[in-house]
């Protein structure tokens, strides 16, 4: 039935008739609509109730998609009108296609709703045994026929306890491999629900994320200050690093559901967020990490005394909303900085101690509380020291470095 306080036109549904799409139905009269128009998605469709003019408390009905009664109104208005009403009506298997038609999302950039079985893997960018993940290099092939590149990481989940008595109590493949004396080895075929594979997607992949992810030699780099100052620091100033999507979570347009806690203050505070290769099914492989709100703090170079303040809520703040939140205490979380960082906008990583997270080694990863104490004991600590760090050969900065005799 129409919205309180309006009545049905002779328009082109017939509420009565259609009684029984109402039952789904949602007002949607908000989001700055003048106050004239007064939407109603219905599955598949919508409804437009328009009053009429001279405040009468009659309106007219118009269904999608949407003619007669708009072309009234001014085409500034009609304009606006009709694309808020789309948007809000289409179901999603409405906007996949219009977006891979159009080829742009919300974003700016190319259609980035699809399925895995659209992708078309190319060749093994790198496997890694111990974190039992692969990383591929894929395309997608669009309605042009020229493909578009992205890179699929698939790694195994780990074990679920609940689910463990599952694993052996249903019926399932198990060939035995060796045996010898009390040992045997069994290789097993779970069925889907205890055999997940996570897949993580990067689309559209630009040439650097698929070196990235591309196997390549390590070396050690041992960075002085004078180092930072002539080689690292400029090579950084040069670069177009986006970090855009940092800036949409402390902004809240993107992840705000996701947040575990922020401390809102612009110079002491931060907000807390899992991160992307935790999936939060289970604690052994916990991984959260703050950032910041200042902006102008790239790395651990730039920390002095001046930030104490802001790291220590990190690390107290930090600790209590994991505990409250997943119950588990600080004591069991490794808390750290990257240096290099992936990104830089200083950020904290809390993952839990017996996770084997990625950069987690003596190499790359500081103890915060560590750089808290150093800083206290020297604000300009971390402008004296020297610190070492992994680069892979490929990267520009190592070539930086090659060139300078560095390595």
């Amino acid at each position: 039935m129409a919205p309180a306080g309006l009545r049905a036109g002779q328009g082109g549904v017939d509420v009565a008739r259609d009684r029984r799409d109402y039952e789904n139905a949602e007002v949607l009269n908000s989001s700055g609509f003048p106050d004239f128009f007064i939407f109603v998605s219905i599955p598949g469709s919508w409804v437009l109730w328009e009053k009429e003019p001279g405040g009468g408390g009659g309106a007219r009905e118009t269904s999608g998609p949407p003619r007669g009664a708009l072309r009234s109104r001014g085409p500034r208005r009609r304009a606006c009108a009709l694309a808020r009403a789309r948007a809000m009506a289409e179901t999603p298997q409405l906007k996949r296609k219009r977006a891979e038609e159009e080829g742009e999302n919300e974003n700016g950039g190319a259609a980035a709703a699809f399925s895995l079985s659209d992708l078309r893997v190319r060749r093994v960018l790198r496997e890694s045994a111990r974190d039992k993940a692969m990383f591929l290099h894929a395309e997608r092939i669009g309605l042009s026929g020229e493909g578009t590149d992205a890179v699929v990481i698939l790694e195994k989940t780990p074990f679920q306890e609940e689910k463990v008595p599952d694993l052996l109590k249903k019926a399932m493949k198990a060939e035995l491999q060796m045996q010898n004396d009390i040992y045997c080895t069994f290789y097993l075929s779970p069925p889907p629900e205890l055999s997940e594979i996570k897949a993580t997607v990067v689309y559209p992949a630009t040439e650097k994320h698929i070196q990235k992810y591309l196997r390549h030699e390590v070396h050690l780099i041992r960075e002085s200050w004078e180092d930072y100052q002539n080689i690292t620091l400029p090579f950084i100033q040069s670069q177009s690093f986006s970090i855009q999507w940092v800036y949409n979570i402390l902004e809240k347009k993107a992840e705000a559901d996701r947040i575990v806690h922020e401390n809102p203050d612009p110079s002491n505070g931060f907000v807390l967020v899992p991160d992307l290769k935790w999936n939060q099914n289970q604690l052994d492989d916990l991984y959260l990490v703050a950032v910041v709100h200042r902006r102008e703090i790239k790395s651990l170079r730039d920390l002095t005394a001046e930030h104490l303040p802001l790291l220590r809520n990190v690390l107290q703040e930090g600790k209590e909303a994991i505990a409250k939140r997943f119950g588990v205490p600080g004591s069991q979380l490794r808390i750290y900085l990257h240096y290099q960082p992936s990104y830089y906008h200083l950020h904290v990583h809390f993952t839990a101690v017996g996770h084997d997270a990625p950069g987690s080694s003596v190499e790359r990863a500081h103890l915060l509380a560590d750089v808290i104490d150093n800083l206290a004991m020297d604000s300009t600590f971390y402008q004296k020291r020297a610190l070492t760090f992994p680069l892979r050969a490929d990267e520009p900065l190592f070539k930086k470095f090659q060139e300078a005799g560095k390595v």
